[in-house]
């Protein structure tokens, strides 16, 4: 059974975080019924004593995040965290070391779950009882503070332990720089404009029907936000690609897409006409992306065999060198700012494959 404090004395909790050299962070959140998460415990480590913060009843939240922010962090898998605390606290902590990142610069697998991890190192299983709770609900049971504070009870001594394996290595310095990565608010700037990456089924559409897309994801994004609720709410995908395929010019083509509920059409219905009558006007070649030639699909191939074998000479995943993701950008569309051309990565195999483009 872990210790824990439900804190309802901020003045205690900021002294030891003041004290404290790093602290073990970790969140939980609800998101089901809302655009933005809705931030619902923060749990604390310290050298000492284990935290749980309610924000939905404390009432000096500024206070705390004022201290926590000025404290290195240790947390695992830590973008959905930084997501919820930048939305809530507006600040990013002053650095990070993400457990899950520092495992995989060890070998162990690229997205490792923090329950295997604390298995790995400590031999100990943690319960999975309470993945599905309602964080939102008040008072929170012993049972679900008992599972948050485990959540942070291992981050403390599993970052120590990840260091000095690092260090041997001269790998520690890759995993501090990869953490920091997680701390570019650019990661977590919301972009209407950008919504179509996440309309599943878009990328196959060409032409007019995928600039119409775009502006359908985008009207969608905006909508969401203004009214903070999820995007399925506000029109589903198949919806979406169903509207820009049909190309409607008048309420009655719109009227009879399969698929279009009355509700989004009585709501909606002149705004989802008018984003499909503006996307005859885009330039169709610039919103759809390039398809990759032969030649640069031999290039690409000859780059992931250099990444694959430089990091088998590691023991490391080839995705943790250089997503193919990365390198299909690199090739197709000239892209020389993600990851694998610059810090550790470059001097380890960027340079090698900039000449190779």
């Amino acid at each position: 059974m872990t210790d824990y404090l439900l804190v309802d004395n901020i003045d205690s909790l900021v002294a030891d975080l003041d004290d404290s050299a790093c602290i073990g962070l970790d969140t939980e959140f609800m998101r089901e019924k809302t655009f933005f998460a809705e931030l619902c415990l923060v749990q604390v480590a310290t050298s000492g004593a284990i935290y749980c913060v309610d924000p939905l009843t404390c009432k000096d939240m500024a206070t705390f995040w004022q201290a926590a922010l000025q404290t290195p962090w240790v947390a695992h898998s830590a973008r959905q965290d930084i997501e919820v605390i930048y939305q809530s606290a507006g600040r990013m902590p002053v650095s990070l070391f993400d457990t899950q990142v520092a495992a995989a610069l060890l070998g162990y697998a690229p997205q490792m779950g923090y329950a295997n991890l604390v298995n790995e190192l400590f031999g100990v299983e943690l319960p999975k009882s309470h993945t599905r709770a309602d964080w939102s609900r008040r008072p929170l049971a012993d049972a679900l503070l008992q599972y948050a504070a485990e959540d942070v009870e291992y981050l403390l001594p599993a970052r120590q332990i990840l260091a000095e394996r690092l260090d041997k290595l001269e790998r520690l310095d890759w995993a501090e720089a990869d953490s920091a990565l997680l701390l570019d608010p650019a990661l977590y700037d919301i972009d209407p404009e950008n919504a179509i990456s996440r309309l599943k089924g878009a990328r196959n559409m060409r032409g007019r029907r995928r600039s119409a897309a775009a502006r359908l994801a985008a009207w969608r994004e905006s909508e969401a936000l203004r009214a903070n609720r999820p995007r399925q709410w506000i029109a589903r995908d198949a919806t979406l690609l169903a509207i820009a395929a049909a190309l409607p010019s008048s309420p009655g083509e719109l009227e009879s897409i399969d698929g279009v509920p009355g509700g989004l059409q009585r709501r909606s219905g002149k705004r989802l006409l008018d984003a499909i009558e503006a996307s005859a006007n885009d330039d169709h070649n610039h919103r759809q992306p390039p398809a990759p030639n032969e030649e640069q699909k031999q290039l690409l191939k000859n780059m992931q065999k250099r990444v694959a074998r430089c990091a088998e000479s590691l023991h490391l995943s080839a995705e943790i060198i250089a997503p193919k993701k990365e390198l299909s950008a690199a090739v197709i569309n000239g892209t020389r700012d993600s990851r694998v051309f610059s810090g550790w990565r470059r001097a380890l195999i960027g340079d090698s494959l900039l000449e190779m483009l």
